[in-house]
């Protein structure tokens, strides 16, 4: 990995951290508040390589509130544990009330 690919993970990093408890954000809205708006898939790697940092990772899904994700999680459900201990609703790997639990970084920070 370059130097260039690891700062932006480790601004993916920082985004992520600041996602409250309860609410969910999506790759793609991590990137465009980054700058870059084209990079969604990008930001997934960092969240797939964010095991050994304190980044609440199970808050960023697919934009349509997928859990497409999940497979990077130690067991079969961790993902969906995670998120439903926060309260939210997790049925066939869809968020419920995506669009009412949505945090915008580019609104919110």
């Amino acid at each position: 990995m370059t130097s260039e690919t690891l700062g932006f993970f480790e601004k993916v990093y920082e985004v992520a951290k600041q996602i409250p408890y309860g609410r969910v954000t999506s790759y793609g809205a991590i990137a465009k508040y980054l700058g870059a708006a084209r990079s969604a898939r990008i930001v997934g790697y960092a969240m797939n390589n964010s095991h050994t940092k304190e980044v609440p990772a199970h808050r960023v899904v697919n934009r349509k509130g997928l859990l497409t994700g999940k497979h990077h999680f130690e067991g079969t459900n961790l993902m969906q544990q995670l998120l439903e201990s926060e309260g939210i609703e997790v049925i066939e790997n869809q968020i419920q009330n995506f669009e009412t639990l949505f945090w915008d970084p580019s609104k919110e920070l």
